[in-house]
């Protein structure tokens, strides 16, 4: 089972994001929009709503440990960015 983080939980990140959970993987997915999150904490490993355009969010969230990071944000082009930075480092 892999481990994966889905940051963005637009059409795109929830479409692989539950996807994968019924796959049987571990699937955690980040987002802004509280309403998104709650959309789809049933049907994820865990959902967290938070800001990843800060670095140290993600650093908090372990985006080291996991095996797979898909960065599926649409608008933010900064933390998009930010987030590619964080996950190619990790």
């Amino acid at each position: 089972m892999k481990q994966f983080m889905i940051i963005g939980c637009g059409r795109f990140g929830s479409s692989i994001a539950t996807t994968l959970f019924k796959l049987g993987h571990e699937v955690m997915v980040i987002d802004m929009d509280e309403e998104r999150i709650q959309d789809i904490s049933e049907e994820v490993t865990y959902a967290v709503q938070a800001d990843v355009s800060d670095e140290n969010v993600l650093k908090e969230l372990g985006i080291s440990n996991f095996d797979v990071v898909v960065v599926s944000i649409g608008s933010n082009y900064q933390a998009s960015i930010m987030a590619t930075l964080l996950a190619k480092e990790a």
